[in-house]
């Protein structure tokens, strides 16, 4: 951003956000908000305590657990669904119809299923985020040019290889997209399904400094939680960028 002459760092608007929440709360508006430095403080003291850790460790394994079982699951399905028509018609409508389905009002009928522990939050990772992984690998699947197919069959390739080495690296950039989106949505999966549950994890936490009106912790873990998603986007993204050639390529 540049205002006249000169060059505006795009933190300069989260700078100008946190000197506007610290006066906002040291003027005591609004119970729910305390002053950015109470709220750093508090998570300083936050990371330090073994509950914190304790519910890091359990929420880090439900969200690995939940997002490898998606990529697992969805990465082969939407290839599946980008070369096969077949299957692409017989699973197509249960795709879209997830993606846009309101997944949080599942979450109870998981807990029924599963009951109330980690295996509930597993799976509202999963089914937060494996239908976005779908479509985005069967999107960059059904984008890769036919030319490609033609001159690998001209050259002798095999099936598996004319999969392994044209399709999946073409389909790449699609698919790591699909794979940031997932992340970012199964955190959204995670937080909804352990403050659903609000046995475990960090669930557990909210439900502890929501019921005893300690704001400063309950905004130091949700920034820590936002702070992870962002920090898993751009790495993600940053292997994005380094095979943005082979979406070049099929231009």
């Amino acid at each position: 951003m540049r205002i006249g002459n000169f060059r505006i760092p795009m933190m300069a608007s989260l700078l100008v956000w946190l000197v506007v929440w610290e006066i906002v709360g040291r003027l005591d508006l609004i119970f729910l908000i305390p002053p950015v430095t109470e709220i750093a403080q508090a998570g300083l003291r936050l990371v330090q305590t073994g509950s914190w850790q304790n519910a890091s460790l359990i929420t880090l394994r439900s969200f690995a657990v939940g997002m490898a079982l998606a990529i697992a699951v969805g990465v082969p399905l939407g290839i599946c669904m980008g070369l096969f028509k077949t299957v692409d018609r017989l699973m197509g409508m249960w795709v879209n119809m997830f993606v846009s389905a309101p997944l949080s009002a599942l979450v109870p009928v998981l807990m029924i299923l599963f009951g109330l522990g980690e295996t509930t939050v597993v799976v509202t990772v999963f089914l937060f985020a494996v239908w976005i992984i779908v479509l985005d690998a069967r999107a960059g699947v059904m984008q890769v040019p036919r030319s490609l197919f033609e001159m690998g069959r001209s050259y002798g390739a095999s099936g598996w290889t004319l999969f392994s080495k044209i399709v999946l690296f073409a389909a790449l950039p699609e698919i790591l997209a699909g794979i940031r989106l997932g992340l970012i949505r199964g955190v959204k999966g995670v937080v909804i399904g352990q403050i659903l549950v609000s046995v475990i994890g960090y669930g557990e936490l909210f439900e502890l400094f929501s019921r005893n009106f300690e704001m400063a912790s309950f905004w130091a873990l949700t920034i820590i939680l936002f702070a992870a998603a962002m920090l898993l986007s751009a790495l993600i993204e940053h292997f994005e960028h380094r095979i943005d050639y082979y979406a070049g390529a099929r231009a």
